[in-house]
């Protein structure tokens, strides 16, 4: 399952660090090469002996301790395919977040630029902490893979949300990981997300509720599976692939088409409002004794239907999006005809369990000869997975 993958755990501080020993076990009948860093506050839990034992490798503790021409952190960081902390306490988060490096452990995950599987565990009101919440976000925008803790009686006496995952959760994560393909290699995707912002005045706006969490997650598995990534988005995140950041319909507009030719796929999955002000004033609109307030629309560009227009081959491939609130297959089969993009992604906005703001969403897919396919309420994550496999298979 695992045969020549080279695989680094992480060992920390925690009363988990026990449980790393079986763990351990599992990778090498998996036939890994496993090699293990420790802070030195692990071996207050588990001896060096016995996971050089398990792992039938030397265990790294010391920073600079050179058995070869390379630094320490340099020559671990290039061996192994990837890195696994289990258990990865407060404290080691928060050093690897911002780019602390006072041990091996860390000055590794600083220098390692392969897949990074991080399996907190920690006292549950650590866990809430706002500022270790923080520090897990940054290292989910770098990158990492956060396996999150488990609720139940923790070694504190506290119960709560703080227990190390199951090791199979590390386990076939890792395999997971090392074992997915690149088929997306070589090739560019342009993705939007977020709802557009039209401005009124100085002070307000037109938009909608999109969160933008489908498009990120499409970006999140393109890049995965090896592609290049473009997201065009309104909503500020930070990813390891390039984000640009846009504000209105036309400016998401000039973002995508000027990377039209250069585009293998443009999923457009933004919310693009249908409408702007025709004209926005550059001071705050006062309230006046009148009841009533008129504000004069123009509809803004259709970046779907003109992406479809101005391409010049079947490069790229298009994909559009519709929310609908009732007959959706009907309209949807409407829309892919009148916009002609190759798929149009169809989410029914009427639900309050899917869509908007959700980490869920339940879709149905639609191709240019007429081909339908639903998917199921699943995570936007494993929704995103099926779209980009429907289109490159």
């Amino acid at each position: 399952m695992l045969n020549g993958k080279n695989i680094l755990i992480g060992i920390t501080g925690g009363i988990a660090a026990y449980k790393i020993c079986e763990l351990i076990r599992m990778f090498k009948r998996a036939n890994a090469n496993v090699r293990v860093v420790c802070t030195p506050n692990a071996l207050n839990f588990v001896t060096k002996l016995t996971l050089q034992n398990l792992s039938q490798n030397e265990v790294g503790i010391e920073e600079f301790d050179l058995n070869e021409f390379k630094p320490e952190h340099i020559s671990y960081a290039d061996e192994a395919d990837i890195m696994v902390i289990a258990p990865a306490t407060a404290n080691t988060i928060g050093k690897i977040a911002n780019g602390i490096c006072d041990n091996l452990l860390t000055s590794i995950a600083c220098a390692f630029k392969k897949p990074v599987i991080a399996a907190p565990a920690m006292n549950c009101g650590m866990w809430e902490n706002k500022f270790v919440q923080e520090n897990i976000q940054k290292l989910k925008n770098a990158g990492y893979t956060i396996l999150e803790p488990e609720s139940g009686y923790l070694a504190c006496g506290y119960e709560g949300k703080g227990r190390l995952c199951k090791l199979e959760t590390i386990f076939d994560k890792t395999v997971e990981i090392l074992n997915s393909k690149k088929n997306l290699a070589g090739k560019k995707f342009v993705i939007t997300c977020g709802g557009t912002i039209e401005e009124i005045d100085s002070v307000r706006y037109i938009s909608n509720y999109s969160s933008g969490k489908m498009g990120i997650a499409l970006a999140d598995a393109a890049y995965e599976q090896g592609a290049e990534v473009i997201l065009v988005s309104t909503v500020n995140v930070e990813r390891a692939y390039k984000v640009e950041m846009v504000k209105s319909a036309n400016e998401m507009q000039i973002a995508v088409e000027k990377e039209l030719n250069n585009a293998d796929c443009i999923i457009m999955a933004a919310a693009v409002a249908d409408y702007r002000a025709k004209n926005i004033a550059d001071h705050k609109l006062k309230k006046t004794e009148s009841n009533e307030f008129t504000l004069e629309l123009v509809k803004n560009p259709d970046i779907l239907k003109g992406l479809c227009e101005k391409r010049t081959s079947d490069k790229p491939v298009v994909v559009g999006f519709c929310a609908e609130s009732e007959d959706l297959i009907k309209n949807a089969k409407e829309k892919i005809l009148k916009k002609g993009c190759d798929y149009l992604i169809a989410n029914d906005i009427s639900r309050k369990d899917i869509g908007f703001s959700s980490d869920f969403n339940e879709v149905t897919i639609l191709d240019k000869n007429g081909g339908i396919k639903p998917l199921q309420r699943a995570a936007k994550t494993e929704i995103a997975k099926e779209i980009l496999k429907e289109i490159y298979g």
